[in-house]
């Protein structure tokens, strides 16, 4: 079988669970906060988590490209269960490209099949490398690993049998990015404040007051952190344009599901379903090159920007073309629309946001026209 029938099978059977699992629950892991850790497992079991692992590892080997889109056939029909697709492909990622053999050896195959779940909490880090923000958690470095202490207000994805892959700046200079266990020893959990929407992605304050972090947990060392940073973040922003293109997707279901009555008057909004759909499609185009090249170590990161920032902007403009194509009916709360909406509003401000994006392609444009000039 050749890897691109390898990978429609896995987007069908993904397809198929949504289906019979994911669709009769959307609506409660959107309004009641549900966390979806039966579907999960079973998007687990169909090989949901690891599109881009290598066989050896437990993975299917087929490439962040179709990684990408298995999150994005969940996000057709629940944006929250998208992300925590996301964050679990994601740290799968981190784990694989992490120079240190052992915490591959430990947590690698177990998190790429779903055996233990896992959040990514790098956007405290992420904003703060790019000069938004400081940095939350604070390390010691010893002998036989670190001493962490602090606290990150949002990580999702995570639990006391899970783990949160984070990072911490390291007294003497340099970060160290590491997996914490939810029920270590000086790891507290606690509630977060409601959220507009996403209630159903386990999102939870984490503190950590003087937590041991084994070497056997580092995946990245302060020596090793910024070319380990440099080789992750492209598919950490690749990946989360899963996220938005299901809702893009769903969206323009919408669209579609309110012209058969309202066509006639809906003609004259101005984002149209079939132009909507065919920017979308570009941008896929775009996406499925650049995960290529991710999968080769080469993907240009302003390239990589460029495109998530370009999702971010059609997620939105879709999500609220179908409110108004649905109409008086798209603003109640159990219309599909109106979460659709908030959905969209979430891939615009989860790291990078869409102002954090425009940061960075504008320091990058400006080194590279200052390069030039010298």
């Amino acid at each position: 079988m050749t890897t691109t029938n390898q990978a429609d099978t896995l987007i069908g059977a993904v397809a198929a669970l949504i289906k019979t699992d994911l669709a009769p629950i959307t609506s409660a892991v959107d309004q009641e906060g549900r966390y979806p850790i039966e579907f999960l497992r079973k998007l687990a079991g169909a090989g949901g988590f690891a599109a881009a692992v290598p066989k050896a590892h437990g993975g299917l080997a087929l490439g962040l490209g179709p990684q990408i889109d298995v999150i994005s056939e969940v996000g057709r029909e629940c944006g929250s269960t998208a992300f925590l697709a996301w964050c679990q492909s994601t740290c799968a990622l981190y784990l694989l490209g992490s120079p240190n053999e052992a915490v591959r050896t430990r947590y690698l195959r177990a998190v790429a099949t779903g055996e233990r779940l896992a959040g990514t909490g790098m956007s405290n880090t992420v904003k703060h490398l790019a000069g938004i923000e400081n940095i939350h958690l604070k390390a010691r470095r010893q002998a036989d690993g670190y001493v962490v202490s602090g606290s990150l207000p949002w990580v999702s994805n995570v639990g006391d049998s899970h783990l949160a892959i984070v990072a911490a700046s390291v007294e003497g200079g340099g970060y160290v990015m590491f997996a914490a266990h939810g029920d270590a020893a000086g790891v507290s959990l606690h509630p977060c404040p409601d959220f507009a929407g996403l209630a159903g992605t386990q999102t939870l304050n984490i503190r950590m007051k003087d937590v041991r972090i084994p070497n056997e947990d580092v995946l990245a060392h302060p020596e090793q952190f910024p070319a380990y940073m440099a080789g992750i973040k492209p598919a950490f922003v690749l990946g989360q344009l899963g996220m938005g293109f299901g809702v893009i997707d769903g969206s323009l279901r919408i669209i579609r599901e309110s012209n058969v009555a309202g066509a006639h008057v809906n003609q004259f909004l101005d984002d149209q379903g079939d132009a909507l759909a065919n920017e979308a499609a570009a941008l896929k185009a775009s996406a499925r090159r650049l995960a290529a090249q991710a999968d080769e170590g080469g993907a240009a990161l302003i390239d990589v920007l460029r495109l998530r920032l370009a999702a971010s902007e059609l997620t939105l403009r879709a999500a609220n073309s179908a409110v108004l194509h649905a109409g008086a009916k798209g603003y109640l709360m159990r219309h599909p629309a109106q979460r659709r909406l908030r959905e969209a509003v979430f891939v615009a401000i989860v790291t990078p946001a869409l102002k954090h994006l425009r940061k960075e392609i504008h320091a990058l444009e400006q080194a590279a026209a200052e390069a030039q000039a010298a």
